[in-house]
């Protein structure tokens, strides 16, 4: 029973005099109360008749109907049905049409009454553009084009037009509907209102002041949400053009500090089990005493406590007055705020009255803290707004702090990988040449031996002992390998026992004055361990390997002219201290730590003038560290000799103590620490 013909076009139809206007949603709502109030002031009403595009927007005013209907004689509320809306005669007769109707576009109000007739008719102007959207129901943006008058002959006809279509739906109020328009036929249609237009008047004040102070707030809202946006956009651009926290931090204290205009704005770094800080950005807005580089009690600020602990913000309004903060020797109060200067808090210290503390987080782990300051007299309340802005700058500042930890662990991988990659290549480069050279040296022998059966005996020996030496060089560096490989894999079994260091050293000695048997012209080697000496807790058979690396080393870059000295003494009364030094090329200072990386070699892989992997002094700094001790060179320079120490447990003489496990040392370079 739908019907495509508009009210509005009817009207101007059959008054084509009439002029539209255009009304906002906002002016029609004001407009049907001012028109409704009049009915509810007490103004006696023959006809109210209510048209709404939807039973949702009938809804709202469903309550103000049910009054209406007892102070008019008829009333009629059309809408179109959303849920349980139907045409029925309860207090007043409801319509309901179907919403493919022309009236489910358009807003009518009708008021018809003795002394008081008034109209309001209008339709919802559709968007022109074909990308625009249909406004939501409650947008105030929302447009209509119609006719809002007093005139009695307007208000008539628009009445006679919206019965003729209550009458299209429910032809059974024929004689309800018959009897009114009856009333408006013997009326006059001429002429406007006897009517005070005071109340009109005030009603619409209202409403435009009511709709001028939600501007205002809407307003104080978007320029909030604006500062907010533009101090994230600040700290996210930051974030962008730096990974330094400090500068980060120094941005973001005095983005927050200015826009909230507090005395004193304080970002900083910490975990839940700090005990303090020492402050570095700080922002000042007043007169008052700046924090920077000052110690930071943290734990007993019971502020910090509670944010610790609950990982949300924490404020208080009055801090000189709130006990558990100033600490007034209450049963109940948390401990001070830190040390007291003056027997004055540090509340009072530092003139803190309104006092905020919002947590960095990310992932439920506590980054850090911005702190607000309010050092003025006179009270202030946190506004929601404020503790908003604070909580989305330091979710920023947390993003920025995680991100430059993934940096900084970044570079650390980077530098891992590049030692890694220089490792594989020095790998290769090494072992090529280690296992190629004697390799060759026994193929050549041997294809001798073979293809010369004639060959004199001195010269068959020559090439028996080369084919030896090097399978013995071969064999020394696959131990090498093997060697380091269980060493940093954890599998070796320490046979700890109680020895005399001087022993193991005589060992170390005998297996390098070995290599004089075969005419290796050696320096002089001395010897300084004291047989006083107390017993060193360690294994004797990796300590000698360790000692006779070390004296080789010593030797092999030692001209036969010059010197290697070994000595020991205590350190500390735990340790034994063993140094080897020698008169040789020495190791530039820059090399000192990189000379125990695995495959170092001074002159390069493929320059040496002295042989071997480069795993030698790799290999003693994983004993050293098996059997709990440590080591480490020294050296002036070129030229300038070096010295090697390293420190041995010593043997604890009481009964009842076992000997120590040694500690394994972990795979890889230890991890870097970061605050």
């Amino acid at each position: 029973m739908s019907n495509s013909t508009s009210i509005l076009e009817a009207l101007l139809q059959a008054l084509p005099d009439l002029r539209t206007q255009i009304y906002f949603k906002s002016s029609l709502t004001a407009l049907s109360h001012a028109m409704e109030d009049q009915i509810l002031a007490g103004v006696n009403s023959t006809l109210v008749i209510a048209s709404f595009q939807r039973e949702r927007f009938y809804r709202q005013e469903a309550h103000r109907y049910l009054r209406i209907s007892e102070r008019a004689d008829q009333v009629y509320v059309l809408a179109a049905p959303e849920t349980n809306f139907a045409s029925r005669t309860e207090h007043y007769e409801t319509i309901a049409f179907e919403p493919t109707d022309a009236l489910a576009q358009e807003w009518h109000l009708v008021v018809v009454g003795p002394r008081y007739a008034a109209c309001l008719v209008c339709k919802e102007r559709q968007a022109t553009s074909e990308k625009s959207t249909i406004q939501p129901a409650g947008d105030q943006s929302r447009r209509f084009e119609g006719i809002w008058t007093f005139d009695r002959r307007t208000v008539y006809k628009a009445a006679e037009l919206l019965l003729d279509r209550i009458l299209l739906y429910r032809p059974e109020l024929a004689g309800k509907v018959g009897k009114v328009k009856a009333e408006l036929s013997t009326e006059t249609r001429t002429g406007f209102n006897n009517l005070d237009p005071e109340p009109f008047a005030e009603r619409l004040v209202t409403y435009l002041q009511a709709g001028q102070y939600k501007l205002i707030k809407a307003y104080r809202s978007i320029a909030a949400q604006e500062r907010k946006e533009r101090l994230v956009n600040s700290i996210t651009a930051a974030i962008r053009h730096s990974l330094d926290p400090n500068e980060i931090f120094k941005i973001a204290v005095q983005e927050l500090g200015q826009a909230l205009k507090v005395c004193r704005c304080l970002i900083y770094r910490c975990k839940e089990t700090d005990t303090h800080v020492i402050i570095q950005h700080e922002y000042l807005g007043a007169a008052v005493e700046s924090l920077v580089g000052k110690e930071w009690n943290l734990r007993d600020n019971p502020l910090f406590q509670a944010v610790a602990q609950q990982q949300e913000a924490v404020f208080v309004d009055d801090a000189q007055a709130t006990p558990w903060v100033l600490n007034n020797g209450s049963e109940v109060s948390p401990p001070s705020l830190g040390d007291r200067s003056n027997g004055a808090s540090p509340v009072q210290r530092w003139q803190i009255q309104s006092w905020l503390m919002v947590p960095v987080i990310h992932q439920n782990r506590l980054l850090g803290i911005v702190e607000l300051h309010r050092c003025c007299t006179t009270l202030y309340e946190w506004a929601e707004s404020e503790l908003s802005l604070v909580e989305a700058i330091a979710t920023q500042i947390g993003v920025a702090l995680i991100q430059a930890e993934a940096y900084a662990n970044l570079e650390d991988l980077n530098q891992q990988l590049e030692a890694l990659d220089r490792t594989r290549s020095n790998l290769i480069a090494i072992t090529g040449h280690e296992l190629r050279t004697p390799l060759s040296t026994i193929q050549v022998c041997l294809e001798s031996l073979a293809s010369e059966p004639d060959m004199p005996t001195e010269l068959r020996q020559i090439m028996l002992r080369s084919a030896l030496s090097d399978a013995e060089r071969m064999r020394k560096l696959i131990q090498d390998f093997l060697t380091l490989s269980e060493l940093e894999s954890g599998r070796v079994k320490w046979h700890l026992e109680p020895l005399p260091l001087r022993e193991c050293v005589d060992l170390a000695l005998s297996s390098v004055r070995a290599r004089q048997l075969h005419n290796d012209r050696l320096p002089k080697i001395t010897a300084q361990v004291s047989p006083e000496l107390p017993l060193v807790q360690t294994d004797g058979e990796w300590l000698v390997e360790v000692l006779s690396k070390l004296l080789d080393n010593a030797c092999k870059f030692t001209d036969p002219d010059g010197r290697v000295t070994i000595e020991a003494h205590e350190n500390g009364g735990q340790m034994l201290e063993i140094t080897i030094s020698d008169t040789g090329r020495g190791i530039e200072p820059n090399r000192l730590e990189a000379v125990f990386d695995r495959f170092y070699q001074e002159e390069g892989a493929l320059r040496r003038t002295a042989g071997g992997t480069g795993l030698g002094l790799a290999i003693c700094r994983q004993i050293i560290h098996g059997l709990g001790g440590r080591i480490w060179a020294e050296s002036g320079g070129k030229d300038q000799g070096s010295q090697f120490h390293l420190t041995i447990p010593i043997f604890q003489s009481e009964s009842n103590r076992p000997p120590a496990t040694p500690a394994k040392k972990p795979k890889g370079k230890a991890a870097k620490s970061r605050v």
